[in-house]
């Protein structure tokens, strides 16, 4: 028998496995994918690390995270710059001067684009908005709303923005500089030869089982070991009792193309409601690549259903007050916790992945 069965190995999984196996643990970490690494999965194609659930990229302003994932891997110092393309227009994120100096031709500094953008919200303000589209507008007026949020929000989310609770965009950045980094965390970076050989040197150390679905044969593997770290779903956990938790999923399209360079930049979204994918990433600016050819992946965001991925959790007031009802189930466990981005039906940020799993690990291992 295991000391600790830990279902999923991604970011969370990982760590846990790691910190439990150095504490003299012995540790089974099992996973339904094909490989390890969860939703931080790179794939080598030719000579170009892909990110096969989406762009990660690592960035944090907590120095011990820095200093701890820098135990696994060296980092290439990459600052994420995106650019958003609105029709045939392009414009850089976050909203800043580039942004308004391209937006209004007669802009050129920050008190001229702070009085626009006031203008603007002043013409369209509502005391307390109602909808996602009323606050946008309250926040930075209709000019950016209309050609960099409208569209992409709608395709994210499957609805119209005025059907989107206001809370969902509780404050927008806007830099009265000439700065297009888009995170404002002090360490960022993508770890060279990728996530997916971070995450192996994690599991170095202990047993890992691929291909090996805990739900199918829960009494089996619940048997396996005296403690059970659970990352998967809640809801899928307890059968669904009170009803599925709702989540938004990602489909992407990649594909290799015989030029060393599609777009110039590792991101670029697509804002236009008339374009059916959120954004394209280019796989190979992540680390300055150098390769003859080049790996896009175009992401459509969709409705989740049972049996499809589950990415974001749809924080509503619904859904909260449905985890609650799982979250009370959960403390009720003899032997198994919950964590992790689907365990606790929360978005995670990679940082905060890691320093949520060292605490979980820190709680068992002085229970």
């Amino acid at each position: 028998m295991y000391d600790y069965l830990i279902v999923g190995s991604g970011l969370y999984g990982a760590v846990c496995a790691y910190e439990l196996s150095r504490a003299g643990k012995s540790v089974l970490v099992i996973d339904k994918r094909g490989h390890i690494g969860g939703n931080v999965y790179t794939e080598c194609v030719g000579g170009i690390n892909v990110h096969r659930y989406g762009a990660h990229i690592f960035h944090t302003s907590d120095k011990k995270i820095w200093e701890y994932v820098n135990r696994f891997a060296e980092f290439h110092p990459f600052v994420n710059q995106p650019i958003a393309r609105y029709k045939n227009e392009i414009y850089n994120l976050p909203f800043n001067m580039n942004t308004f100096t391209k937006l209004w031709n007669d802009v050129f500094t920050p008190a001229q684009a702070e009085e626009r953008i006031n203008a603007e919200r002043g013409e369209n303000f509502v005391a307390e908005p109602k909808n996602l589209e009323e606050q946008a507008l309250n926040l930075v007026g209709r000019t950016i709303y209309e050609k960099l949020i409208k569209g992409y929000t709608e395709k994210q989310w499957g609805r119209a923005c005025a059907d989107l609770p206001a809370f969902i965009i509780r404050r927008l950045p806007v830099r009265f500089t000439f700065d297009n980094n888009y995170f404002d965390d002090v360490y960022q970076g993508i770890p060279v030869g990728g996530y997916t050989k971070f995450v192996a040197k994690m599991l170095a150390d202990v047993d890992v089982q691929l291909k090996s679905d805990f739900l199918e044969d829960r009494e089996g593997y619940l048997a396996l070991a005296r403690r059970v770290i659970y990352t998967g779903p809640i809801d899928a956990y307890y059968r669904y009792r009170f009803g599925a938790l709702e989540y938004r999923s990602v489909r992407f399209e990649t594909e290799i193309l015989d030029i060393p360079n599609y777009q110039g930049n590792a991101v670029v979204n697509y804002t236009d409601s008339d374009v059916p994918f959120t954004r394209i990433i280019e796989h190979k600016h992540f680390e300055f690549g150098t390769q003859p050819k080049t790996v896009i992946s175009r992401e459509y965001s969709a409705e989740w259903k049972r049996g499809d991925e589950p990415y974001y959790p749809v924080n509503d007031t619904k859904n909260g007050r449905l985890y609650e009802q799982y979250r009370v189930l959960a403390e009720d466990e003899g032997k198994v916790v919950f964590g992790g981005r689907l365990g606790q039906y929360r978005y995670y940020d990679m940082d905060d992945t890691i320093a949520s799993a060292l605490d979980l690990v820190k709680a068992e291992l002085t229970r």
